[in-house]
């Protein structure tokens, strides 16, 4: 489930980076998708907590918000 590097290309120009090395993509690829995956894992948790099978955009905001441990 990898985030495809064009995008991840897009998002780094869109925050002023000129150049990336392939190796730098394929570790931010690597990280975004790591914490993406974690992100949904907890806002599951939050939705069955709320008693629904489905994940809403404020779960999504509640764990984003969390600090990081």
């Amino acid at each position: 489930m990898a985030i495809p590097l064009a995008a991840i290309e897009r998002v780094s120009k869109k925050a002023g980076v000129h150049r990336i090395s392939y190796p730098a993509l394929k570790e931010l690829q690597r990280l975004l998708d790591e914490l993406g995956l974690e992100l949904a894992l907890e806002a599951a948790q939050v939705a069955r907590h709320a008693h629904r099978k489905t994940i809403m955009k404020n779960d999504i905001k509640l764990v984003s918000r969390k600090p990081q441990s």
